[in-house]
């Protein structure tokens, strides 16, 4: 990205260099949003697999404060190997969930690949005051959390048939549960930042939004919720790559108390597929805040700590 030119039309309010969820150009009153998500299946089914990458790649517009408005299916499918069939399931769950955030998937682009991939560009809107980048946390902002963690060691669990029916249907309605609750009641309260839960897991999107923000944070290891099933499998070594590479990145980053194990901080580092909304919020508003995302039947509504002042940009993890 560093050989790339600068962006410099001052119509793109977000672009690529505060590594924010999505694109933000304004139009007159109006902004757009637009964002891009796809990836390989994690799980075995193939309409429950169309449902999660549909839903993960909605949550960008989400994240930024955004109505997701149309959606376009991007595929890359072994035409050869796998019949048409379940193509049809895959692209059926994401039409199923694009139906559910009240879109039409208007189009899309296929190409012939070794292994299949499915998601979505999607297109949103905002007016450019009500705009949320992860860039302008405020030191004592309260940390909220939408959804627990450990989708990745649960996925791996699956791959590995480590997980029983029962776990995979949680799972499942983890990451096809759309970030639209959330996100209302996040502008119902107001909110100073945003950014959803994913690849890089709660403390690899917790640290760019420290680094775009210029602030540090605070993060209380008792008061993050977890899938319990995570907690089984890291304890039998049963860790995605992914994980251990978020961990890996941000051993300068992040100051670990004494005592926190090494299981701990793997499913903090947790690479997450369609997480929750982390949400940073003013203190005299973070209680309204949790009471709305219950009201709202949020999968969780956990307050994990705060932003802090620090020239150093560090996350403290502490028990």
């Amino acid at each position: 990205m560093r050989t790339l030119p600068p962006i410099t039309d001052p119509n793109v309010l977000v672009g690529s260099n505060t590594a924010d969820d999505a694109a933000v150009y304004q139009f007159g009153e109006m902004a757009l949003i637009q964002t891009i998500d796809y990836f390989t299946p994690v799980v075995d089914d193939a309409y429950d697999f169309g449902r999660i990458a549909a839903a993960n790649a909605l949550s960008d517009v989400y994240a930024m404060g955004g109505r997701p408005i149309m959606a376009l299916n991007i595929v890359g499918f072994p035409a050869k190997t796998l019949g048409m069939d379940v193509l049809a399931e895959i692209l059926r769950g994401g039409s199923s969930v694009a139906e559910e955030a009240g879109i039409p998937i208007v189009g899309g682009h296929t190409i012939d690949d070794k292994e299949p991939k499915y998601g979505l560009a999607v297109t949103g809107v905002v007016e450019p005051g009500g705009v949320m980048t992860n860039a302008t946390a405020l030191p004592g902002d309260h940390l909220i959390l939408t959804k627990p963690l450990g989708v990745g060691i649960i996925t791996t669990g699956i791959k590995g048939q480590a997980v029983s029916d029962e776990t995979i249907a949680r799972v499942v309605h983890l990451m096809t549960n759309l970030n639209k609750e959330a996100a209302d009641a996040m502008q119902q309260v107001g909110a100073n930042a945003c950014t959803d839960v994913t690849g890089f897991g709660l403390l690899g999107h917790l640290h760019e939004m420290c680094e775009a923000s210029g602030v540090g944070a605070r993060l209380r290891l008792s008061s993050v919720p977890v899938m319990a099933e995570a907690w089984e499998l890291v304890a039998d070594r049963i860790v995605p790559g992914g994980t251990r590479a978020n961990l890996s990145f941000l051993e300068n980053s992040v100051d670990f108390e004494d005592g926190i194990s090494e299981d701990q901080q793997l499913v903090l580092a947790d690479a997450q597929t369609s997480g929750g909304l982390l949400i940073a919020v003013a203190p005299q508003k973070a209680d309204a805040l949790v009471e709305a995302l219950k009201e709202a039947g949020t999968l969780a509504a956990a307050d994990i700590g705060e932003i802090v002042a620090d020239a150093r940009r560090k996350i403290a993890v502490v028990t």
